[in-house]
């Protein structure tokens, strides 16, 4: 049998399949263990699964590794992947680690690592694609980079710090919930590293994807400035909801922290229960006045940071246009706007048959509306019925989800799909699970 070999960078992402061809998720990393005298030995793939649970496939398991697929035998066990002792994974922990050349030529950084089935029909790591110290000032230019086998290199000390680029790099084209996913199951350390390499945008976006208790515990481990930051570029229910977490002490000083324009918003939001309206919407909807025209609202449902469900609708009301605002006149859903002429006024197109919930109105009473109406956003007024805000669906469905949907999520799939004989819904007897995972 002639070697084949397989590029982990390249590997992450791709499609796995059962011999039938139906696809049951992605590969996500690959799992090696370390050797004393020879190379790691890869034991298997991180796959993400619909519902997007982290899994184990063993390397066993696996009849074909070719370009851009993976062909795997059809039966994977559904139990969320957690890393053992001695475990490695190449993607979240190999990758830009920094090595030592035994040649004596000075040290390098792993940018990618190759995977190689010998003669035996296993899995070993071959080549390391290494990127060596640039040798220029310009901070555009980049070094030199080699190839070497494992036993040509010698890596650094365990407490070395490792620089999360490569991985952070990695990450670039995933999902924000898909990215909050995949930080969670990195170790710990590992997670908060990659934290702080990532943007504000990014690790804010991948937090407002994240379990209450992991919002926290993130947050609590950057600076002051740095959790501020990340507040200010939430959307502002988020932000409340995970300031709401916090110590009311803490929650002050990083309110004192933030832009004072989105600490206002947040206080606002603050001020209402969690179970209502007032305390799930978001504060900044689009607002325009009667005689603002269907282009200029069309142009503002467009912008590409626009939530899509807050892009459903815009809300016409009397000045000011910041909300608390002025009073609500009514609603115009992007649709109706669609029928009529660019230079059409929004005033004339209003719908005002459709009451807006109080702001202490229940998540319960909200879901009740936005169900009878079929709307995916709905207004939400003070006593005085100005505009406070909107509320959506995903703000509604967040509240009324067991706490635990997000790391449950899938499971009915699994189940039907384990019934067709596709994957097996049922870990293995404890006595059998280690050797299936290395076999």
């Amino acid at each position: 049998m002639s070697m084949q070999r397989v590029f982990v960078a390249r590997l992450s992402g791709c499609s796995v399949f059962d011999p039938a061809g139906d696809r049951l998720g992605k590969v996500r990393d690959v799992v090696v263990i370390y050797r004393k005298d020879d190379p790691p030995r890869v034991v298997g793939l991180v796959v993400e699964i619909p519902g997007r649970r982290h899994v184990f496939v063993s390397i066993g398991r696996v009849t074909s590794i070719a370009t851009g697929q993976v062909i795997t035998t059809g039966l994977i066990n559904v139990r969320r992947f957690q890393q053992r002792g001695g475990e490695v994974r190449v993607m979240s922990e190999l990758l830009g680690r920094r090595v030592t050349l035994t040649d004596g030529s000075g040290t390098a950084v792993i940018e990618d690592v190759a995977i190689e089935r010998n003669r035996l029909d296993e899995w070993d790591v071959g080549q390391l694609f290494l990127r060596r110290p640039r040798t220029s000032a310009s901070p555009f230019a980049k070094g030199p980079t080699t190839f070497a086998t494992w036993n040509e290199v010698r890596e650094g000390n365990s407490g070395e710090a490792q620089s999360a680029e490569q991985l952070v790099a990695s990450f670039a084209d995933l999902k924000p919930a898909d990215l909050a996913n995949t930080l969670l199951d990195l170790p710990n350390e590992r997670m908060l590293e990659v934290a702080e390499e990532l943007s504000d945008e990014r690790l804010a976006d991948a937090l407002e994807e994240m379990p209450e208790d992991d919002q926290v515990h993130i947050l609590e481990r950057l600076g002051d400035e740095r959790a501020a930051d990340i507040l200010d570029a939430m959307e502002p229910d988020d932000a409340a909801d995970l300031l709401g977490q916090l110590p009311d002490a803490r929650s002050e000083q990083l309110l004192d922290l933030m832009e004072p324009e989105e600490a206002e918003d947040v206080r606002a939001l603050l001020q209402y229960g969690p179970d209502t309206a007032g305390g799930l919407m978001t504060s900044e909807p689009i607002v325009l006045s009667a005689d603002a025209t269907v282009a200029e609202a069309l142009a503002l449902i467009r912008r590409h940071e626009l939530h899509p469900a807050l892009a459903a609708a815009v809300f016409v009301t009397l000045p000011p246009y910041e909300t608390p605002t002025g009073r609500l006149l009514g609603t115009v859903h992007f649709q109706r706007m669609l029928r009529y002429p660019p230079h059409e006024r929004l005033g004339a197109i209003i719908d005002d048959t459709l009451d807006p919930v109080p702001a202490t109105a229940s998540a319960a009473e909200v879901a009740r509306m936005l169900a009878s109406y079929d709307l995916v956003s709905l207004p939400v007024v003070d006593k005085a019925r100005r505009l406070v805000g909107a509320i959506t669906v995903d703000d509604v469905l967040d509240y009324l989800l067991p706490d635990d949907w997000r790391s449950s999520g899938g499971d009915d799939e699994q189940h039907a799909r384990a019934s067709a004989g596709t994957i097996a819904a049922a870990p293995p007897p404890a006595s059998t699970r280690g050797a299936g995972r290395r076999r």
